[in-house]
């Protein structure tokens, strides 16, 4: 089973919604559809992806937002890319498989060798289904 990992702030500006009037609330409405997200979805290969956790990676104003059941955060303290590096080279180095979502080349630069990517349009595709 799969961790995705969501650079939630690049996610939610995906989207010209008007998310930059309440970050927050942007971020607490995106982190309810992803605790809603099926177990199993459409990888961005097109093969079944299997989820088994869910991490999404919070900054700034939304660092306070509340957990929904299901998704796990990590509030960074500091910078986003740090935190999603940090937690990303923990799972890998357990031996979990992980897909990270952000739109952000210089965070994937960042990434360990190998680590899949999928863009936002990709998960937002997956919590309009």
């Amino acid at each position: 089973m799969t961790v995705l990992v969501v650079d939630l702030a690049n996610v939610v500006g995906s989207r010209p919604d008007g998310w930059w009037r309440d970050r927050a609330g942007a971020a607490a409405r995106l982190l309810a559809r992803l605790a809603a997200l099926p177990p199993e979805v459409p990888g961005p290969d097109g093969a079944v992806l299997g989820v088994g956790a869910t991490v999404a990676v919070v900054e700034g104003a939304a660092r306070d937002v509340p957990r929904p059941d299901g998704v796990s955060l990590v509030r960074a303290p500091g910078s986003g890319d740090d935190a999603l590096v940090a937690v990303v080279g923990e799972l890998v180095a357990a031996g979990r498989e992980v897909l990270v979502v952000t739109a952000d080349r210089g965070l994937r630069a960042r990434l360990p060798a190998g680590v899949p990517v999928a863009g936002p349009g990709w998960l937002r595709d997956r919590l309009d289904a």
